[in-house]
């Protein structure tokens, strides 16, 4: 038994002296994997404030933890192992998986943008969590964690992507740093966010008129920003869902729409040589947005057609009343 432990420490010194001498390239990979999820980031960041709206302050940042808690679970417990197990025996299902993720975010921008609209709005939605009853804040948290489940899921996998030729030891490590750091990330600066304006009231509190300016500014400002931070999102998650769609496409086979999309960008980018990748990025953004906004609203409206989705606002309309 002795033998077989030291054989085992013995294994485990030199993994960990592979991951040492690796530290360079897998911190360079998790920052390249991490950029490319930026997208889904972002969408992640301003979906998750809403989810504390209306609820007693002193109950947001422990919600918060939960749902971060929740959100490190699904991707070291269920995200990052399935997805490296698919990456060994399935690594064509990768891209299905992303086109996949990719229908839901436009599908979700698309629902948002009709809501927008006042096109199947559900006001019972509106109504502040603290009104709902005891049970709304464990009801909300597990909302929240199933709803980060899959944005995680699309993280995860457009990282793995992004290092799909690196062995799979540092593919691991990756993945695992890039789900740390992600999770610290976004629901770090969610915090941040959702106890703004209090940090402003407690500005407005201090005897320097500077700082009182300031705390009353913060106040004033915190709905313009989770206002915008809302349109970010929807608008992060028709660029992300088209994007993904848009690259899937021309992987699987069907190249004219990502065609078409390449020539736009070599022709705008003509026209200021100086900014060339900037128009080209913006120019594949825009019709990413688009290209996800069609395909969502199709969802939409094959979703609201089917028995299931019937069946989800006649739940929604009782729950109302």
């Amino acid at each position: 038994m002795a033998a077989g432990l030291a054989a085992l420490l013995d294994d485990i010194a030199a993994i960990a002296r592979v991951a040492a001498a690796s530290v360079d390239d897998i911190s360079a990979a998790a920052g390249r994997a991490g950029a490319k999820a930026a997208g889904v980031i972002v969408d992640d960041a301003a979906v998750t404030p809403r989810y504390v709206t209306g609820v007693d302050p002193s109950r947001e940042l422990p919600m918060i933890k939960t749902i971060a808690i929740g959100s490190l679970r699904n991707k070291l417990l269920f995200i990052v192992p399935v997805a490296l197990l698919l990456s060994i025996f399935l690594p064509w299902l990768l891209t299905p998986i992303l086109m996949l993720g990719g229908c839901y975010l436009s599908y979700e921008g698309a629902h948002k943008v009709l809501e927008w609209m006042g096109v199947g709005h559900d006001s019972s939605h509106d109504e502040p969590a603290v009104e709902k009853g005891p049970e709304a804040e464990k009801k909300v948290t597990s909302g929240a964690i199933r709803t980060d489940f899959i944005l995680s899921a699309e993280i995860m996998v457009i990282s793995l992507n992004e290092v799909a030729d690196e062995p799979l030891l540092n593919r691991a490590i990756i993945l695992v740093v890039v789900a740390i750091a992600i999770t610290a990330l976004i629901y770090g600066a969610v915090a941040l966010i959702v106890k703004m304006d209090d940090i402003g009231l407690n500005l407005a509190k201090r005897e320097s008129e500077g700082a009182q300016k300031f705390g009353r500014g913060l106040v004033k400002a915190m709905p313009i920003v989770l206002k915008t931070l809302s349109i970010v999102g929807v608008v992060a998650m028709l660029w992300v869902g088209g994007h993904i769609l848009l690259v899937g496409i021309d992987e699987l086979g069907f190249h004219p729409i990502y065609e078409f999309v390449h020539h736009a960008e070599e022709v705008v980018a003509g026209w200021i040589p100086a900014i060339a990748g900037a128009l080209a990025w913006l120019t594949n953004t825009f019709f990413s947005a688009i290209l996800g906004l069609v395909v969502g609203l199709l969802i939409v409206g094959i979703v609201s057609v089917l028995p299931i989705g019937k069946k989800d606002d006649e739940h929604a309309t009782a729950e109302a009343h």
